[in-house]
């Protein structure tokens, strides 16, 4: 699934589903998990039609019924103290230290019994 159709058809991906959708909020809506839930079944319902290689999907979902494509527009805008919007980079800064949802996760990485982390290394 992706929401960045230039860059999923740039990397030439075996097969994706493309949603018109802000970045980071592929699986839908916060709060719609019926939403949810439909692109998940649309989604996994793919595995048995895409046969090409590098076949992106559009699946048929808006981000908000009444809004439409306005997200666009406001996605990233901010107010600042006089009240203007203005756009704002919110990501958080990378570096090179693993980062740990809970303090027991650390501990548990350091031990090396972390079923859930991710080795890289």
């Amino acid at each position: 699934m992706t929401s960045a159709l230039s860059v999923t058809q740039s990397v030439n991906v075996p097969r994706a589903a493309f949603l018109d959708f802000p970045l980071g909020r592929t699986a839908g809506p916060p709060g719609r998990p019926d939403v949810q839930l439909q692109i998940m079944h649309q989604s996994l319902a793919l595995f048995s039609c895409l046969d090409k290689p590098g076949q992106v999907v559009n699946l048929p979902f808006s981000w908000s019924e009444s809004e439409g494509d306005l997200w666009k527009e406001n996605f990233g805008a901010v107010s600042n103290q006089s009240g203007e919007s203005t756009v704002a980079d919110e990501r958080t800064e990378r570096n090179d230290q693993p980062q740990y949802q809970y303090p027991k996760d650390a501990v548990l990485a350091a031990q090396g019994v972390c079923e859930t982390c991710i080795w890289l290394g």
